[in-house]
């Protein structure tokens, strides 16, 4: 089974994904129209695109809640009501709806209420407390909160100088919705795309969390192109989405395929392995979303009936790793892969829409990938000026910002201003740092390598952690792992350091894991020190906290067992004091 990614795209992979596509022709014409022109003064909303559904198919399921349907015709009118119960307390076009709610039917029309009136629909983390999410208020400084009582933790821990005027929680909101107008709000057919529709809170890994801002203008760039030039459902289709509706894969790529279609979105609470493709099959669904560790935590998962017994025809999600990609789809049936890249705050997005495999897809939009610094930042040239890497060469992936392409940024004007480059290839020009190594793979076609923060070196070489955890996943006893780079007294540069969490009874040979590693990795990539941990902590979008590992090293480990690298005839062998100076004496790995 190949793992490898492409080293280039060529013109048989694209014909063969047009040929695909022919089925889905006269629906994907009518979003072509909204990528190739989308003037920020259009009135087009995710309120109207919603509110226009539900009049045109109002009997069609919209969300599937256990099993359970609500109509378009029955969620709009909730929804109505729900705005009619902010615009009394104030809530006007611009201000601001904090939502701290775990995934409910309730949790998705408080937003799409607070979104039809033009408000900003504030997406806090219910998983952050105290002194984070007083922060996150203070971003927000709301003009109300809604919140689920199931987040009672959370909102309990939020300073009562933090919260709005106006506080409900979903009981209340009921309660004052019960005898309120179920018509749309007048504002709505008036907003015009450049709206802001959202707060979207990055995930917080080390230090205080930022606000990204989401414009409805932006939002449509999903619905059209990644919903409906992409994902391409179908109107009988279903969505499944287990991932927070505080995150941008659920909150726009999902939502935004399923009204590209007018198809139904099924909700899960949270996402679990050993349940997931059970609450599949009875929410009837056709279609999820995922991210990449999601996908693995699935593969874990012991083989079981439901792994086929579904209806799932096509994924849409960033993060599935090449080395797991044919696997996954062959393990659970999986016709078709909408792989995308993407950030909140990144001004445009790749998207597998031409299904090639192993590839985080096409965009059309101007992108440069560039020589880079050690710190991050462009390497600029004698003149001042940036230069591409050849194709097929890991670089820094940068995004043009112009008038038709603009970028959102953060809600700190500064946090915005430190990633924008300025005169890059020529005087008055500005690119957006999208902080990735990517390999441009042809037809507008790119791969990811990895995070550049995560990115190490170490002998003179860069280092990819996706690389190393690829080479460490594939190992029949890991069941996932995390690398990154460490300082060794008296050495330039990081050595790598592998986190392993091993299978239920599995044992790993010190010798064997070795040889492995270095038939899968170049000599300096293979991690020097191994570390046992019971379990990869992720946060609650499935982001490894890399940055607590690196910070605990290979000295600050509690009771996990380490093991570090002798060299190749050797391999590895327990931690022992000393293995630090013997590194930097040059005396191992050899």
């Amino acid at each position: 089974m190949s793992t490898s990614v492409p080293n280039k795209v060529g013109i048989t992979d694209i014909v063969r994904g047009v040929a695909r596509m022919v089925p889905d022709l006269p629906s994907m014409a009518t979003h072509v129209p909204g990528m190739v022109v989308r003037p920020p003064t259009a009135k087009r909303t995710i309120g109207q695109i919603f509110a226009k559904r539900a009049a045109a198919h109002p009997d069609r399921p919209f969300i599937r809640w256990q099993g359970e349907s609500m109509t378009y015709g029955e969620v709009n009118r909730q929804v109505n009501r729900y705005a009619a119960v902010l615009s009394e307390r104030g809530v006007r076009t611009g201000d601001v709806v904090g939502i701290l709610a775990k995934n409910s039917p309730t949790d998705l029309m408080v937003i799409l209420a607070a979104l039809k009136l033009g408000a900003v629909a504030g997406m806090l983390n219910y998983n952050q407390h105290g002194e984070v999410i007083d922060h996150s208020m203070k971003l927000l400084d709301s003009a109300a909160l809604i919140y689920d009582p199931e987040c009672a933790d959370a909102f309990a821990s939020i300073s009562p100088e933090r919260l709005p005027e106006h506080v409900l929680d979903f009981a209340a909101l009921d309660a004052a919705a019960a005898d309120k107008p179920d018509t749309d709000p007048a504002v709505t057919r008036d907003l015009p795309a450049s709206t802001t529709a959202f707060y979207i809170f990055t995930s917080g890994t080390t230090g205080l969390p930022k606000a990204s801002v989401m414009s409805h203008n932006r939002w449509l760039a999903n619905y059209d192109g990644i919903g409906g030039l992409a994902v391409r459902l179908r109107p009988s289709d279903t969505m499944y989405v287990s991932l927070p509706l505080y995150h941008n894969n659920a909150l726009s790529v999902s939502l935004g395929a399923v009204l590209a279609a007018g198809a139904c979105i099924a909700i899960s609470k949270q996402f679990s392995a050993s349940r997931f493709w059970d609450d599949v099959v009875t929410n009837r669904a056709t279609a999820f979303c995922y991210i990449g560790e999601l996908c693995r935590y699935l593969l874990a998962q012991p083989s079981k009936p439901t792994d086929r017994r579904h209806s799932v025809r096509v994924i849409v999600g960033n993060g599935l790793r090449p080395e797991i990609w044919d696997e996954f789809t062959e393990r659970f049936g999986i016709d078709r892969v909408v792989e995308f890249y993407g950030a909140s705050e990144l001004n445009l997005a790749f998207v597998n829409a031409f299904d090639v495999k192993r590839t985080a897809g096409f965009c059309p939009l101007p992108f440069r990938v560039v020589e880079y610094n050690d710190d991050g930042t462009a390497k600029r040239d004698a003149d001042g000026r940036l230069r591409k890497v050849p194709k097929g060469e890991p670089g820094l992936l940068i995004a043009e910002i112009s008038d038709r392409v603009p970028v959102d940024g953060y809600t700190d004007s500064g946090d915005t201003e430190k990633k924008i480059i300025r005169d890059a290839f020529k005087k008055g020009d500005a690119y957006f740092n999208s902080g990735d190594l990517v390999r441009e793979l042809g037809f507008a076609h790119i791969a990811f390598v990895d995070r550049l923060g995560d990115t190490f070196r170490w002998k003179g070489e860069n280092v990819a952690t996706t690389e190393v955890e690829g080479a460490a996943d594939g190992v029949d006893a890991v069941a996932q792992s995390v690398a990154y780079g460490v300082e060794v007294p008296g050495c330039d540069g990081r050595a790598g350091m592998v986190a392993v969490q091993l299978r239920d009874g599995a044992e790993l040979d010190p010798k064997a894991f070795a040889d492995e590693l270095y038939e899968a990795l170049p000599g300096y990539a293979v991690p020097l020190f191994v570390r046992f941990v019971p379990e990869i902590e992720t946060t609650s979008t499935f982001k490894n906290r890399k940055v607590e590992l690196r910070k605990e090293a290979y000295t600050d480990t509690g009771d996990d067992e380490v093991w570090v690298l002798c060299g190749k005839a050797d391999g590895y062998v327990p931690y022992y004091d000393g293995y630090a100076a013997d590194v930097a004496a040059a005396k191992v790995p050899r």
